[in-house]
């Protein structure tokens, strides 16, 4: 770690305290981002149980909550997102 990872880390710009636990942490965020399901992830991470997995060891990522929060924001009100002029497909699908 001293010899090699964290020297690299610091002259690509990271200057964040980085540890073999860091790499644990990135591993089940990318698990979970790539659509891993609870069990497996908690299985590779070795976990005692899956609530510990969730809870410390991943981090939804910026692109996934975007993308979440988008899809509530399109169910309660349809038109956003939509340009002008724009028919709304579902309306589109009534009046066809």
């Amino acid at each position: 770690m001293k010899r090699y990872i964290k020297p690299v880390a610091r002259a690509n710009g990271i200057n964040k305290n980085i540890g073999w636990h860091t790499f644990r942490h990135s591993f089940g965020t990318l698990l979970k981002a790539n659509g891993e399901d609870v069990k497996t992830v908690h299985e590779l991470l070795r976990h005692a149980n899956s609530k510990i997995t969730l809870d410390v060891h991943t981090q939804a990522v910026n692109s996934h909550k975007r993308a979440a929060q988008s899809k509530v924001v399109q169910m309660m009100v349809p038109s956003v997102g939509q340009k002008a002029g724009e028919m709304d497909p579902q309306k589109a699908l009534v009046g066809a």
